[in-house]
């Protein structure tokens, strides 16, 4: 298995993960996959098993300390300089669940914002996944309420590099 950044040829096969992995109403569309891809494909982290895409991790970097629902629809608001990794997605097909394919990306995304002299990584999740994300040393800031997106309830994660 590889891992690489993407490209505009990857539309597609992005949004076809993405319709398997989260219902529609939480979803990234394929306009909203194109627009990302123009400002910040290299903040989008893909793992492919040969030549089939089976995980894959997207965000933008950020000066803001908290993730909000304008951040997933307005990808202009990316800064390749911010102190912030944003994680909006972290999409795994079901046939490679609990393989361990989102932890490798995971700890690959963590190790390039390091690389990059980010202040840290920020994420939401749903309860069900805040142990999971814990133990990559993410720490559960609780419910927020910056993003209601897909009408869901997240809880708010950060892994902090440095004291900030």
């Amino acid at each position: 298995m590889n891992i690489r950044t993407a490209t505009i040829e990857d539309l597609n096969i992005l949004s076809a993960v993405e319709k398997e992995c989260f219902p529609a109403n939480e979803a990234a569309t394929v306009d909203t996959f194109r627009e990302r891809l123009k400002y910040y494909p290299d903040h989008f982290w893909l793992l492919f098993d040969g030549d089939r895409l089976v995980s894959f991790v997207d965000g933008f970097a950020t000066d803001e300390r908290d993730l909000t629902d304008d951040m997933y629809e307005d990808p202009s608001m990316h800064d390749e300089y911010g102190s912030w990794q944003m994680i909006f997605g972290v999409n795994t097909i079901p046939e490679y669940r609990n393989k361990g394919c989102a932890g490798r990306l995971i700890r690959h995304v963590i190790s390039e914002a390091d690389k990059q002299a980010r202040d840290g990584v920020v994420l939401t999740c749903k309860k069900e996944l805040v142990p999971y994300y814990s133990r990559f040393g993410f720490v559960s800031e609780g419910v927020t309420l910056k993003t209601l997106h897909g009408g869901v309830t997240w809880y708010q994660m950060r892994l902090t590099f440095k004291a900030v």
